[in-house]
C-alpha cells in the first residue's frame, strides 16, 4: 500500500479539474482574441502579469495531483517535489508581482493584489512548509498539500473568471460602424 492510499479520489477530482480548467483557459483566449482591444507590448506585459499566472497555477495543480497519484513507496521523493514546487512556485510569485506592478494597461486592485499576489503566495508556502513537515508527519502534512492545491484551484478559478469578465466588460473599444460584419 502507498503512502498516498486513500487520497486517490481527492486528487483525481483535483487534477481532471485542473486539467480541464487549462484547455478551457486556452479556449476562452482564442475566442476573446478578436475582440477589439490594445495590442503590443501594453497588452503582453498584463498578459503576463495576469493571464499566464493563471495557467500556472492550475498546471501546478495537475503536477500535485499526478506526483500524488504515482505508486511511491516511501514518502520521501514526493516530499521532495513538493518542496521544489513550492520553492519555484514563491520565486515564480515574487516574478508575477514585479509583473503586475510593471505592466502599464490596468492598475491592481486590493482584490488582485490578493488572488494574484497574497493568496498564490500562501498556497506555495503551505505546499513548502507541508513537505519539509512530510518526513515526520506525513499524514497531517498530506493535508496542507491538499489544502495548497485547492487554494490554487480556485485561485485559477478566480483569475480566470475575472480576467474574462474585465475583457469582455470593460477592456473592450467601441467597434466603429465600418468595423461591424454584414
Amino acid at each position: 500500500m502507498t503512502p498516498l492510499a486513500g487520497w486517490e479520489n481527492f486528487y483525481v477530482i483535483v487534477g481532471s479539474s485542473a486539467g480541464a480548467l487549462i484547455g478551457l483557459q486556452f479556449v476562452v483566449i482564442t475566442l476573446i482574441a478578436d475582440l477589439p482591444m490594445p495590442r503590443g507590448q501594453v497588452q503582453a506585459q498584463a498578459s503576463n502579469a495576469f493571464a499566464t499566472p493563471t495557467v500556472v497555477h492550475f498546471s501546478v495543480v495537475l503536477l500535485l495531483s499526478a506526483i500524488a497519484s504515482a505508486p511511491w513507496h516511501g514518502v520521501l521523493m514526493p516530499a521532495v517535489l513538493w518542496d521544489s514546487i513550492g520553492i519555484v512556485g514563491l520565486a515564480y510569485q515574487i516574478v508575477v508581482v514585479r509583473r503586475m506592478r510593471t505592466q502599464a494597461l490596468y492598475k491592481p486592485q486590493l482584490e488582485d493584489w490578493m488572488f494574484h499576489g497574497a493568496l498564490p503566495f500562501a498556497a506555495y508556502i503551505a505546499l513548502a512548509i507541508s513537505a519539509h513537515a512530510a518526513l515526520r508527519h506525513f499524514t497531517q502534512s498530506i493535508f496542507g498539500v491538499a489544502a495548497a492545491s485547492l487554494l490554487l484551484l480556485f485561485i485559477g478559478i478566480h483569475n480566470a473568471w475575472d480576467a474574462i469578465t474585465y475583457h469582455v466588460y470593460f477592456s473592450r473599444r467601441p467597434r466603429k460602424d465600418s468595423e461591424h460584419p454584414v
